[in-house]
């Protein structure tokens, strides 16, 4: 691969990181506002807005696994740890510094909305990092077995049990620190869940296509094929 071939390939790398990393912070930082969804009428989901972006974090690092290689995807998982430790550490600080007499919003506004994001960080992260973990492992595992074949089967298979893994977590520890009502897992967990399914269904072609298009561009020939990047 031509030097300017290998410089696009990082640069797309640094994206792909950039949308991770965003969505993950995003999610956790909006997660306390909830709303109805009834898509064709056939189902009326509860959710937090929060899950908008958060969907997007697994499509990521199934092109950056898939295209880049485990080693990169793990990167990038770690670095939103760190990203998101240092958003909640803004937080902090920005909720303990005393608003202004003309502070369009004043401290206790900016607590109601802020308040439970320490909570939120943290249980966002426990599941995060054990549901990335578990998605980049199956992926690998599936991509293996099937000789870098049949890309929908482990870009599913992966989503299916991490999101599974990270919904669960994340709603036990809010329950768990009074953050949302216990009568309300159950009913959070199945929309939730079916919520990220059905995302994971429709980015699977949307996964195909980026693949298949930095594949023929950049030269990568063969099922499985990845960049041979440094780091």
């Amino acid at each position: 691969m031509d030097s300017k071939k290998l410089k696009q390939a990082e640069t797309i790398y640094l994206i792909l990181a950039a949308l991770f990393i965003t969505s993950l912070v995003t999610s956790n930082l909006i997660f306390q506002k909830f709303f109805h969804w009834n898509p064709f009428g056939l189902f009326e989901f509860e959710l937090s807005v929060g899950i908008i972006a958060y969907p997007v974090t697994f499509l990521v690092t199934d092109i950056i696994s898939e295209v880049y290689g485990r080693k990169r995807a793990t990167r990038v998982v770690q670095a939103g740890v760190f990203a998101s430790a240092f958003a909640l550490l803004i937080v902090v600080v920005s909720t303990k510094a005393p608003a202004t007499d003309w502070s369009p919003i004043n401290d206790g506004t900016f607590k109601q909305v802020f308040g439970f994001t320490f909570i939120a960080v943290g249980a966002s992260l426990a599941a995060y990092l054990l549901a990335q973990f578990l998605d980049v492992q199956i992926f690998h595992f599936w991509k293996r077995v099937t000789k870098g074949k049949h890309l929908w089967l482990r870009n599913n298979f992966s989503t299916f049990a991490s999101q599974l893994v990270d919904t669960g977590t994340v709603l036990l520890l809010l329950c768990s620190f009074g953050v949302i009502e216990w009568k309300l897992f159950w009913i959070l967990l199945l929309n939730g869940y079916l919520f990220k399914v059905m995302f994971a269904l429709f980015d699977t072609p949307i996964v195909y296509g980026i693949v298949y298009f930095m594949r023929k561009h950049f030269g990568l020939e063969g099922h499985g094929a990845e960049f041979e990047l440094k780091g």
